[in-house]
């Protein structure tokens, strides 16, 4: 798997660093089990071209997809959405349209 294909490298304690698209150099540790939650859902509602899901669509569709175990209530959920899609759009995985509202989709298939 290349290293744009890769995802967050596991720091052997259950966490991932993800990167923010909108801060380069930046990146941060965060649990490995939501993370990976998120992305799996992420990947499989985002659509494959533009115009894509809007924030607000992104976070509604996530949900029902998403643990019990890990989102109780779906708590939390919209702020790891939210990270998740800036580190795939980091890793160039995803991206978003100039229009507005903005609109997120994958760019290469999973």
């Amino acid at each position: 798997m290349s290293n744009r294909n890769k995802n967050a490298e596991s720091a052997g304690d259950g966490r991932v660093v993800v990167e923010n698209v909108n801060c380069p150099g930046l990146a941060k540790r965060v649990d490995a089990a939501k993370y990976e939650a998120v992305r799996r859902a992420l990947v499989k509602m985002l659509p494959h071209k533009p115009p894509g899901l809007t924030q607000g669509q992104m976070m509604q569709a996530v949900k029902p997809h998403l643990s019990e175990d890990l989102f109780p209530g779906g708590a939390k959920s919209d702020w790891w959405t939210k990270t998740v899609q800036l580190d795939l759009e980091a890793k160039r995985l995803v991206a978003r349209t100039k229009t507005k509202p903005l609109q997120w989709y994958l760019t290469e298939p999973e």
